[in-house]
């Protein structure tokens, strides 16, 4: 071939390359302007920072500073009613004296004396969140601890995280408490993205009346497509929550993944477990590969809208998140892997 039309075709490509990289662009907005200032309502470290030598006093001030959290966290995560003051002041003072929990505590109050960073990070998304759909009430943030008793709380109102499952993935505790699988995201840094992404699932409900395979990839990869819109400094396979090594083998045989789906008609299935083995976080995902990483059913629905927006430039973010008719989605992305 001439230099010349190797030359073409390295043009053609930058040309789509680029297109790609504007086509999101376009949705790139000034987070200073108009901004939605988040601040965490730390709960976790009020809790844990109590005078356990007056546990009357410090949970009077716990009651008063959070009338509406304090509630929904005692019927959550205590079992027990806000009202039985008693009974809440005792399960407090048991947690924080517990040998178990104590260095669990202390290394929570380190990770996270200071959520300044995870503040701006939010901030900057729910900025972008408020811009593009302002009718939606964003909700309130609160951080807490349970002894790895839940991961999150959500209401109307607020949405809120348990800090001590975000101590690092190499965190010995977690060895007895959670699968190896699960261990990468449990970091102080999945904390923003989590946040965000819960906020998404929030505002957004599946509507479909099929209830597909298909539906449901394409429908989580509207929220991965939002989550890159409003977090664009994050890295890809950091809002997968895949590392390197699964983003690569994700990238490398997505045109295989692609094929097998197709071919074993899983695309349009109904199958409840089915698509849950593809949908669910695991360890990997069965029907494709024992390489693969888990949740490779929303990667692949991430990719597929990626594609559909690319081909189709004037949608805007609500349309994209109004198109429920995901077969009419499938075929006006292009997607070609």
């Amino acid at each position: 071939m001439k230099k010349s039309g190797i030359l073409l075709i390295s043009l053609l490509g930058m040309t789509i390359l680029l297109g790609s990289c504007n086509q999101k662009s376009k949705f790139k907005i000034d987070t200073a302007q108009n901004r939605i200032a988040v601040k965490i309502h730390r709960f976790d470290k009020d809790l844990l920072t109590l005078d356990t030598t007056n546990m009357k006093a410090g949970v009077a001030g716990l009651y008063a500073r959070y009338p509406e959290f304090l509630p929904a966290f005692t019927a959550n995560i205590l079992d027990t009613a806000a009202t039985d003051t008693a009974a809440v002041r005792n399960l407090f003072h048991q947690f924080l004296t517990d040998k178990t929990f104590k260095p669990v505590n202390k290394k929570t109050l380190q990770t996270f004396g200071d959520v300044s960073d995870i503040e701006k990070q939010v901030s900057d998304a729910y900025t972008y969140i408020h811009y593009y759909f302002p009718e939606v009430k964003l909700p309130e943030i609160y951080f807490y601890v349970s002894g790895f008793n839940r991961a999150v709380i959500l209401n109307k109102k607020f949405i809120a995280l348990g800090t001590d499952f975000y101590l690092g993935s190499n965190f010995p505790p977690y060895k007895g408490v959670a699968y190896q699988y699960m261990l990468y995201t449990m970091r102080r840094e999945c904390v923003a993205t989590d946040l965000v992404s819960a906020t998404l699932f929030r505002m957004f409900a599946m509507n479909s009346s099929e209830y597909r395979l298909l539906d449901n990839m394409l429908f989580r990869g509207k929220i991965m497509y939002l989550l890159s819109v409003f977090m664009p400094n994050e890295k890809h396979e950091d809002l997968m929550g895949y590392n390197q090594a699964q983003w690569k083998w994700s990238k490398t045989n997505e045109k295989e993944i692609w094929a097998f789906v197709i071919d074993q008609k899983h695309l349009f299935s109904t199958d409840v477990q089915l698509i849950s083995k593809y949908m669910n976080d695991a360890p990997f995902t069965a029907p494709i590969s024992q390489e693969s990483p888990g949740r490779l059913g929303t990667w692949l629905g991430w990719q597929i809208v990626e594609s559909y927006m690319n081909k189709n430039p004037k949608i805007t973010l609500p349309e994209l998140m109004k198109e429920n008719n995901y077969q009419k989605m499938l075929e006006d992305s292009g997607y070609r892997p």
